[in-house]
């Protein structure tokens, strides 16, 4: 590969001076002419019918525009994947926190006394809180009409909590389970945790009357959310045109509608723009958390060690609705056997309805959940065994061109090498002092599909620009386009501006998400630098009467060599009498077969008289593709492994009786810096991957084995098993108590 200049090199944010300057818009900071303040009434009872609403109280309040219930959208429902959630409560509400009516106000607080004065009259019914208990036919049908829901994937013979049930498997598991010698059974809990971004969800909606709309929201799904609203409200998805601004945060849990199909109706109705905006009291109650859930494990194994069955059973607390899932189920558990060789597996997921808050995505949807289960079962089996964890995963580990777990072919994955990396770095197999453990976590990760375009236009002053519908979420996608376009064409990063599209002016794509933003969107990037040289140089070459393979790119210019000729690319775009513009796109949902791989050593100290666990230090070992940006890449694997570390030790979405009890940041505990320790890391670069320039997916890998690799270190340090998270001083105290 040839030496890049700029691909490769720490690069500042493009969009770096206007956040620090205040000049970057975020979907709160949009103000229209006219514009109302919107706010939704929420239930406050987990289950029950709603025997009436009377709003007539609230629209005599002077300052209240409109107000919008049930009734007025009756049977209209919205969702990513599965229509099952009603714009607004229909009759039924079905969590507390679920949007009953909405009112659009001159002023927010306006809005706010608004609510208090809309009577609604709820006969309450039993709620159904346990996602065991409500997958039992005897219990109460949340959703009786499920088999009518549009998007609903699989089949499902009768109406059941239980709405979606997906495996994947390979072999025969009960013949892998008569093979060996050795069989182990564990059950894991996660709890519902939030996203914690910064910038709640927020809305803008100007809606006319004959069903058009621009609308501005902070999703990193422009096209989706117009598919989505669109269906729900049945127009044209053309109508409605999805503006850009920048997103305060995401962490998978920026991709939905929450709120703007709701703000579309108080629009229309009221004549005037409406802008709605959550508060975070009102995020935790109603946002869109990740899922809790319980994951049984049986393994089988051989005397020796060698793995010849694995079943993994996932109960997903999906709450009250599914519409904020894009697959409907959650696609993580089909990877959560892990890196391993087993030649018999069966994975099996339940997606189950309840009256609890509904669930979403949050980064790497479903495998934080199932790697915590089945790292830590990696563990319980090789103390079953006598055998020490780091040599049972290493009997076991996949190697190249060998089948996962689920029967997909992966060739390159250095499953083996990454964990001696990690090892080394960690001097897993020093002496520590008592209660000092460590834990080891392993994940691979193949990249996501996906489809995406990106325009270039380089103008009379040679300035480049890049333009696309693609939002960035916080990652830094457009730094990296701009590496890469800047590379190619072989002109300073200073030369590049960004444009973001609408959704009327750009080309419909999938969005950012599953860590394929890179792939796809650089992938597109990189094909329209293809046809940008193309193009320059053939405009070129009919100027300077030679072969475009005559020409070659320096510095925002082309140079004849043999002539001693130089034409810039301003020069260029004057003689020809227009821009130079073309369109780069990237079509490809095929399958991945290079795994990124990541080791995780953590390493705790474990006071036994109260059970604090202290995070000493911890090792990230990572074997991936080139890395485009080291400073992005690096906060990358920093983020995703303290996010990891408060998953792993305090955050929970505490719910008692369908209630979210933590309402605010001083419940929802999140790390702060005092709660991080020494973080090191070690990246193996080899060129492979689907990205450009052979990249591979970052964002996600590091924030999975976090919580196994702590509970592992924790039964390492004082012999006991925490099999919940998040792993808790009381909860450490009491197994030690117990002698667990």
């Amino acid at each position: 590969m040839a030496i890049k200049k700029i691909v490769g090199n720490p690069t500042p944010r493009v969009e770096g001076e206007d956040k620090v300057t205040g000049k970057g818009i975020y979907a709160a900071d949009v103000t229209l002419p006219g514009m109302l303040w919107g706010k939704v009434l929420r239930s406050p009872i987990p289950y029950g019918r709603i025997k009436r609403i009377d709003a007539s109280k609230a629209l005599q309040l002077p300052g209240v525009k409109t107000v919008v219930t049930g009734e007025e959208v009756t049977g209209l429902k919205i969702g990513r994947r599965i229509y099952d959630m009603p714009i607004l409560a229909d009759g039924v509400v079905r969590f507390i926190g679920e949007k009953v009516s909405a009112v659009a106000a001159e002023t927010e607080e306006i809005a706010e006394e608004a609510l208090n004065l809309i009577e609604v009259d709820y006969e309450e019914l039993e709620p159904v809180l346990d996602p065991v208990k409500a997958m039992k036919p005897s219990a109460p049908l949340l959703h009786p009409d499920v088999l009518n829901y549009k998007g609903r994937p699989g089949k499902l013979d009768a109406p059941s909590n239980d709405f979606i049930y997906i495996t994947w498997k390979k072999g025969d598991i009960n013949i892998g389970f008569e093979q060996a010698d050795l069989v182990v059974e564990n059950t894991f809990y996660t709890n519902q945790v939030h996203q914690a971004y910064i910038e709640p969800h927020s809305c803008i909606v100007k809606a006319e009357a004959d069903g058009r709309a621009d609308i501005w929201a902070c999703s990193k799904v422009p096209y989706g959310i117009r598919e989505q609203v669109a269906n729900a409200v049945q127009i044209d998805p053309e109508k409605l045109v999805v503006h850009p601004v920048y997103i305060g945060g995401d962490f998978g849990g920026k991709g939905d509608f929450m709120d703007v199909a709701v703000c579309y109706f108080l629009s229309k109705k009221s004549g005037r723009p409406v802008k709605m905006v959550m508060d975070y009291g009102e995020e935790f109650v109603a946002g869109n958390p990740r899922h809790s859930s319980i994951v049984k494990v049986k393994t089988g194994v051989k005397r020796d060690g060698t793995l010849v069955a694995h079943h993994m059973e996932f109960i997903f607390d999906s709450g009250a609705y599914g519409a904020f899932k894009p697959n409907a189920f959650l696609n993580g558990p089909h990877a959560c056997a892990g890196p391993y060789n087993i030649p018999h597996v069966l994975i099996e997921e339940h997606m189950v309805y309840t009256n609890k808050i509904p669930c979403g995505h949050m980064r790497a949807p479903g495998d934080p959940q199932g790697f915590f289960a089945n790292e830590s079962q990696m563990d319980l089996v090789a103390r079953k065994l006598g055998m020490e964890p780091a040599v049972f995963r290493k009997k076991n580990l996949m190697h190249d061109g060998d089948q996962d777990p689920t029967g997909e072919t992966v060739d390159y994955i250095k499953a083996e090498e990454t964990l001696e990396r990690a090892l080394q770095e960690a001097g897993y197999h020093k002496p520590k002092p008592k209660n000092v453990g460590r834990g080891i976590g392993m994940v691979q990760w193949l990249t996501n599909s996906g489809y995406g375009s990106v325009a270039l236009t380089i103008d009379e002053k040679g300035m480049v620009t890049l333009a696309s519908a693609m939002l960035d979420q916080g990652a830094g996608t457009y730094t990296l386009l701009c590496e890469i376009v800047a590379e190619e064409l072989k002109v300073p990063l200073d030369r590049l501006r960004v444009e973001s599209l609408d959704t009327a002016r750009g080309v419909k794509d999938t969005g950012v998400g599953g860590s394929r933003a890179t792939r796809v969107y650089g992938n597109a990037a990189y094909d329209a630098t293809v046809k940008a040289v193309e193009e320059i140089k053939r405009a070129a070459a009919q100027q300077m009467g030679c072969s475009p393979d005559e020409l070659v790119l320096a510095n925002g210019a082309l140079l004849h060599k043999r002539a001693e000729r130089r034409l810039s690319y301003a020069e260029l775009v004057k003689a020809k009498g227009s821009p130079i513009s073309v369109l780069g796109s990237y079509n490809d949902t095929s399958k991945v077969h290079q795994a990124s791989m990541c080791a995780q050593i953590a390493e705790v100290e474990v006071d036994p008289e109260t059970g604090q666990v202290k995070l000493r230090k911890y090792i990230s070992a990572h074997n991936t593709g080139t890395v485009l940006n080291p400073l992005m890449h690096q906060g990358q694997i920093d983020g995703g492994t303290v996010m990891g570390i408060g998953y792993a030790l305090m955050e929970h979405l505490v719910i008692e009786g369908g209630k979210v009890a933590t309402t605010h940041f001083g419940e929802f505990k999140i790390p702060t810096i005092m709660d991080i320790p020494p973080l090191k890391t070690a990246v193996t670069e080899i060129p492979k991957g689907p990205g450009p320039y052979s990249s591979m997916a970052i964002g996600e890998t590091a924030n999975i084995p976090v919580a196994a690799a702590i509970a592992n270190a924790v039964q390492d340090a004082v012999g006991v098993r925490i099999m919940e998270l998040p792993i808790t001083a009381e909860k450490v105290f009491k197994a030690l108590a117990k002698g667990d």
